[in-house]
């Protein structure tokens, strides 16, 4: 039973990760990194990014926006997180619309290593995601511009610190998505590292419906 409790708590934490992807990848809620700035899609382009955790742990992510779809007569467009695990690539893809102001996923699937893509189901999804603004002005004061220097270069950047106080965030027109080159909160850093221009879409396979199990059945007792 022990396995069993382990597994469940995995699968758990997991879909923290996802949802919080969901939510725009938004919140820093589950390990996901907190994504804020002005939402400009361009297909093909993406960026790369360094997280700091306040007790010095580095990670690497990368987000890039890998197609278009129309959603209701709307435009839709399809955006991958991509994190390195110890046993590869996972892959978080999302599509986007805007609507009322804010950045809406309408539907999601992921990758993990050497598994089948999975669908989350439309009304779980639903339940679980919450908007996020697609402008950082919403939700921030907007300090000035600054030059930034961060692996990727240097960027003439409006500078935003949130209201809530969970952070400042340096934001360019010259990287896609989000524009985000830097964010500084109180638990966490994040510096851009690469732009992309060429994102490709790195789900492979056809998507299934969600299930769990799939991840990998518990050791039996």
């Amino acid at each position: 039973m022990r396995s069993v409790r382990i597994f469940l708590l995995s699968v758990l934490a997991v879909l923290s990760v996802a949802f919080s992807a969901a939510a725009q990848f938004g919140g820093g809620r589950g390990g996901a990194p907190s994504f804020n700035g002005v939402f400009k899609p361009v297909v093909g382009r993406g960026a790369a990014y360094e997280i700091q955790d306040q007790d010095g742990k580095k990670s690497t992510i990368e987000l890039a926006v890998v197609g278009k779809d129309s959603v209701g007569g709307a435009d839709g467009y399809w955006m991958e997180m991509t994190m390195e695990g110890p046993d590869g690539q996972m892959v978080i893809k999302s599509l986007n619309i805007v609507q009322e102001g804010n950045v809406v996923v309408s539907r999601m699937i992921m990758q993990f290593p050497g598994k089948s893509p999975m669908e989350f189901p439309e009304g779980l999804l639903k339940r679980r995601s919450t908007n996020h603004p697609a402008d950082i002005k919403t939700t921030a004061d907007d300090l000035g511009s600054e030059m930034v220097t961060v692996p990727a270069g240097t960027f003439k950047c409006e500078h935003y610190r949130s209201k809530d106080g969970s952070g400042d965030t340096w934001v360019t027109q010259d990287i896609s998505p989000w524009g985000l080159v830097k964010f500084q909160g109180k638990n966490q850093t994040m510096s851009l590292t690469k732009s992309i221009s060429d994102a490709k879409d790195k789900i492979t396979g056809t998507p299934v419906p969600f299930n769990p199990m799939m991840l990998g059945a518990p050791p039996s007792q």
